[in-house]
């Protein structure tokens, strides 16, 4: 099958040392470290910059990584088709998602899918919307979960819509007792992750004309409710994130309607079965979960 140099490559790119993709992989890392060598030989040019504290790509490991990518997905592509045709139901589907998938669906979605299909294995990465579109781009990861717009050229599903909230302490009360206006908010700060800013959330605080200096940031959607418990800000969430949040704080709509599309993403090609299982896992849960709101495929 495909040159075990190519995997220990992509899991250099992953893991940024040559150690710790050796403990990945089970091998010394002066087993990594020649294995590198030997493919940088054969190709004719160094695919890492070496630097005390890791590595990373060249511009020339870069260009191949997806086609590296590609061959060993194939290659796994291949053993799990053989696998079906010998009654086999094995393989491997890697995630990608943002935190409040992690949280309220993938728990879920997970359980259904492993009582059907027990031997594939899944595996979950965590990380920003670009980041997971990325990864799905160079095949890193068969599925992603992100929210529209999509810049890079993958397969895109929309799959739900997702309300996005004023959270607000527990004494705070907008003028209309409903729905927060302008008014209500006009000087009050606003604490939120950082990578929210450039999304729909920022539609909705230049809608209600929040400034920059106004605003705070925060590790994670939890911290950010007990931030605004505090009385240290407001909050901006979507109903999925809220779900399993606590904490003793107020939630209005505003009083104009912000949504971010959640999406599901795919390579443009013939997904392998168990990605194909899996993707019909997401689709049965979700149906039960949203009914009508649904927004993916029939």
């Amino acid at each position: 099958m495909a040159d075990f140099a190519y995997q220990v490559f992509t899991e250099v790119v992953q893991q940024k040392t040559f150690v710790a993709a050796a403990a990945r992989l089970n091998v010394t890392p002066s087993a990594v470290s020649h294995s590198i060598a030997q493919l940088e030989a054969t190709l004719g040019f160094p695919l890492f910059i070496r630097h005390r504290t890791g590595v990373e790509l060249t511009p020339d490991g870069a260009t191949i990584l997806p086609v590296i990518q590609d061959i060993l997905n194939k290659e796994a592509q291949l053993q799990q088709v053989a696998d079906s045709i010998q009654g086999l139901n094995s393989g491997l589907v890697r995630l990608g998602a943002f935190s409040s998938v992690c949280i309220n669906w993938l728990p879920g979605i997970i359980q259904n899918f492993k009582k059907r299909y027990p031997q594939v294995e899944v595996e979950i990465w965590q990380g920003t919307f670009p980041e997971i579109a990325q990864q799905v781009r160079l095949g890193s990861i068969d599925i992603g979960f992100s929210t529209l717009p999509v810049e890079e050229n993958v397969q895109v599903e929309p799959v739900a819509a997702d309300t996005i909230r004023c959270v607000t302490p527990a004494d705070f009360q907008p003028a209309n007792g409903q729905f927060v206006t302008g008014a209500d908010i006009a000087h009050q700060r606003f604490i939120l992750q950082q990578a929210d800013y450039d999304g729909d959330t920022k539609k909705a605080l230049d809608r209600y004309n929040v400034t920059p200096n106004s605003l705070a940031y925060s590790i994670d959607d939890q911290s950010i409710l007990s931030m605004v418990e505090s009385g240290l800000g407001f909050g901006i969430l979507p109903d999925l994130a809220l779900q399993k949040l606590v904490g003793n704080v107020n939630v209005f709509p505003f009083s104009e309607t912000f949504r971010r599309t959640i999406c599901v993403l795919t390579r443009k090609e013939t997904p392998a079965p168990s990605t194909k299982n899996f993707l019909t896992a997401i689709h049965t849960y979700l149906v039960g979960a949203y009914g009508q709101d649904y927004l993916g495929r029939d």
